[in-house]
């Protein structure tokens, strides 16, 4: 299936009836996990660091540092500066880095071409440049160690999302749970918390598979439900209790707060930072919804909600000394709704976790696209909504440990110590990765990205800090997790690069594969022969090992490169890139597939059925540009990385029917649906071709009142390569893919043979096979063996 790129949910219509549509639906999806963080933020910061006593001093400071907080994080940095760093309308971290790479050259991706940047979403603003815009950008590229330093980074967020998906259902459903307490004794509660928390982490995870589309329309309403819920308890208390209340929300209870508790004031800060908790997905979920719709639901109606519950729950602890043993949400919800509130809570933090857990299988979804991480298999499990996706893999080793954080923990002070961590180093790589998207992609002056990376920067390392020192009471776990899928996903990385740079130094010429023929023993047999390999130039060396073992090839020939490309999606009328290998007589082709690191990737039936109809239309093309039908450029038809070995340049094929006589009309605006000439391929990692290449899209319109049948005026040449294309087709299919082993060579460093002779064959061999991601038949693939020396 290939779905169309896009949002969820169609945001084209710009009324305020769709718009408030989507600002509800968002409700259930982005403030699930923010919503539930007034369940654990009070317990936790009250939970051994600082205590409540009769001057109110403690609470009302606690009170003022989350209404700033919420007001400064969220509202502001969020709402208002980073939403507006998104890359097509996506959100995220590898949006962020999505867009960095394409203003600089700092993407360690192999197979980057020139054509890459003539997609219709690879769009760049180019306003004039800054001088110090300029020269940061001058530093990124010229040093090699920066390109590195910001992937780790970027993968170093990742890990921390990854880590917050792990922790997040853990707390949400276990401070929920915990309402029980004040409904048992100690003894039972103490029994009964533990248990019913993992039977309904389990259930939550065995429930992925189905998607959230059956459920999805509850979400909402829930989550809209609580909030009411939070804000009428948080009313009630204000009126009932303390009515002055309001008067904490003064910066100067802060001050008042940190001179009289000093060092535990500081170190409670990692409880009050778990108010922001989920801040991120406002981010993270923005292609599922738009910036209106998103800034509209928080700031009238999530916003105040929780503003309200802490100032209710502030009211009541004003006036209630004597609950220092049991300060938490439920103490301050009466008694007659003390019940419905427990069921109501218990929903909204499976919904909030349902969330966080959707959107650590997109983001390994899209650490895998960019090549960073261990192929899994991924499930859509709605052909209709793109994104909805499932993976198997993860989500068991999620729900194990999961349960065993839970365990193991059994407190919401080490689990609030766990996931603040993992909060604050999520949203310090996305304060320095915005600061750098503000000079580099909005050409903004360097002093407004330095004012927003330290006034929100200062902010969050203040949080991070507290969370850090408290690393022997919960916070080592995010820290050990991130340090494992780090290394993980670099080494993986590492070697996937080195592996494409041997293929790159070992490709076979054009003159080999055009002398192979009867003379030395080679046969060509029926059917078509796609041969996968990483580069989007020359022979690779796999298929050379394979004619050299089995001395015989298929008639119609294709070199199938499926790459990703920085952007996050792909329109599939500009996805397939068809070029000639040899001339039309050798029947045989290059085809790049590029996908966005959103995109979903086509079953192998679609994709068989649609590569040999886009071959066809490049055949069609192909001869009437031959026979001056259509007038593309006055360049060369050969690439000029292509023209040492023959190789012709590379064309879009688009959606268009091709069958007929074309009328066509020369535009030179992009079409969604063209025919394009070619460019450059990029032979190197490093090189990269400064050209300007004359294009011209070419729209044709088949005029089916043509009086003449098309078959009798093309001419007999056209008509055999079409005829023995669909006659391949109809013989068959192979799928011909590498089966690698990776072998440090000799002299290298003990740190890199410890990672590809152990670390990236143990990872191969324990991760999806490329057959498997492919989803090639065990009856169509032909796996050829190669030991790559890096």
């Amino acid at each position: 299936m290939d779905i169309d790129y896009g949002k969820c949910w169609d945001t084209s219509k710009k009324s305020w009836k769709s718009t408030l549509i989507l600002a509800y639906q968002s409700l259930g999806v982005v403030y699930g996990d923010l919503s539930i963080s007034p369940l654990y933020v009070y317990k936790s910061t009250f939970a051994e660091d600082i205590h409540h006593s009769e001057t109110n001093e403690e609470i009302f400071g606690v009170l003022s540092f989350v209404f700033w907080t919420l007001t400064l994080v969220p509202l502001f940095k969020y709402v208002f500066i980073v939403l507006r760093a998104d890359d097509n309308g996506e959100g995220g971290t590898f949006a962020l880095y999505s867009l960095i790479c394409r203003h600089a050259k700092v993407s360690l991706l192999p197979n980057r071409q020139v054509a890459d940047e003539a997609l219709s979403t690879y769009k760049l603003e180019h306003p004039p440049e800054m001088k110090n815009s300029s020269k940061l950008k001058l530093l990124l590229e010229k040093h090699k160690s920066l390109h590195t330093a910001l992937l780790i980074l970027v993968l170093l967020g990742t890990c921390m999302v990854i880590g917050d998906g792990l922790l997040t259902p853990a707390i949400s459903v276990f401070s929920a749970v915990s309402g029980l307490e004040l409904s048992m004794s100690r003894e039972h509660h103490q029994y009964a918390v533990i248990p019913i928390t993992c039977f309904i982490l389990v259930c939550l995870f065995a429930l992925q598979h189905y998607g959230t589309h059956r459920v999805g329309f509850v979400f909402a309403p829930i989550v809209m439900t609580w909030l009411l819920c939070i804000s009428a308890l948080g009313l009630y208390n204000i009126v009932h209790w303390n009515p002055q209340v309001y008067k904490a929300l003064s910066p100067d209870y802060m001050v008042k707060f940190l001179k009289k508790t000093r060092k535990g004031g500081w170190m409670s800060l990692g409880g009050i930072l778990l108010c922001i908790t989920g801040s991120e997905a406002m981010f993270a979920d923005l292609g599922h919804f738009s910036h209106t719709a998103i800034q509209i639901a928080f700031t009238f109606l999530v916003y105040p909600a929780l503003i309200l519950a802490y100032m209710g729950q502030a009211a009541f602890l004003s006036k209630h000394h004597h609950t220092i043993h049991k300060i938490g949400f439920y103490v301050s919800v009466p008694d007659v709704v003390r019940w419905p509130v427990l069921v109501i809570a218990i929903l909204a933090s499976v919904v909030g976790s349902q969330a966080i857990i959707s959107g650590t299988f997109s983001i390994i979804n899209q650490s895998q696209s960019l090549g960073c991480f261990p192929r899994v298999k991924v499930v859509h499990t709605n052909a209709k909504i793109h994104g909805q996706i499932y993976i198997p893999e993860i989500n068991w080793i999620l729900m194990i440990l999961c349960v065993a954080v839970t365990i193991g923990f059994r407190d919401t002070k080490h689990m609030g110590n766990a996931s603040g961590l993992a909060v604050m180093a999520v949203m310090l790589v996305t304060t320095c990765l915005t600061s750098l998207v503000i000079i580099l992609c909005w050409n903004k002056p360097p002093i407004l990205a330095l004012g927003f990376l330290l006034l929100f920067g200062s902010i969050e390392l203040l949080y991070f800090s507290a969370s850090v020192i408290k690393f022997l009471e919960g916070a080592w776990l995010p820290i050990l997790l991130a340090l494992f899928l780090v290394t993980v996903m670099f080494v993986w990385h590492y070697a996937t690069v080195k592996k494409y740079e041997y293929d790159l130094h070992n490709k076979v010429s054009l003159e080999w594969l055009l002398a192979l023929g009867p003379s030395l023993g080679i046969t060509r047999v029926p059917g078509i022969g796609l041969v996968f390999t990483d580069l989007t130039s020359g022979i690779p060396a796999n298929f050379s090992r394979f004619v050299t073992n089995l001395p015989a090839y298929h008639r119609i020939l294709v070199f199938v490169c499926v790459k990703s490309v920085p952007v996050p999606f792909v329109p599939p009328a500009e996805r397939y890139l068809v070029g000639r290998v040899g001339p039309a007589a050798h029947r045989s082709y290059r085809c790049i597939v590029r996908y966005g690191y959103r995109d979903v990737h086509q079953d192998v039936d679609s994709f068989e059925s649609e590569l040999v109809s886009r071959l066809a239309d490049f055949i069609r093309y192909d001869w009437y540009k031959a026979h001056g039908i259509i007038e593309t450029c006055n360049e060369d038809d050969c690439s000029r990385s292509g023209a040492s070995s023959g190789e012709c340049r590379l064309t879009v094929i688009g959606t268009l029917d091709l069958s007929g006589t074309p009328a066509f009309e020369l535009e030179e605006t992009m079409q969604p649906a063209s025919v394009s000439v070619g460019f450059p391929t990029v032979e190197s990692v490093t090189d990269v071709i400064e050209m300007q290449p004359v294009e011209r899209r070419v729209r044709f319109a088949i005029d089916n009142e043509s009086e003449v049948d098309s078959r009798d005026e093309m001419s007999s040449q056209l008509q055999e390569e079409l005829e023995d294309l669909y006659t391949a087709q109809q013989a068959g299919t192979a799928f011909v893919l590498g089966h690698s082993h990776v072998k440090a060579k000799q002299g290298s460093s003990v740190l890199k043979r410890l990672a590809i002779n152990y670390g990236y064959n143990f990872l191969r061999r324990n991760c999806r096979g490329a057959d498997v991601s492919l989803k090639v038949p065990p009856a169509s693939l032909l796996e050829v063996g190669m030991v790559y020396i890096v």
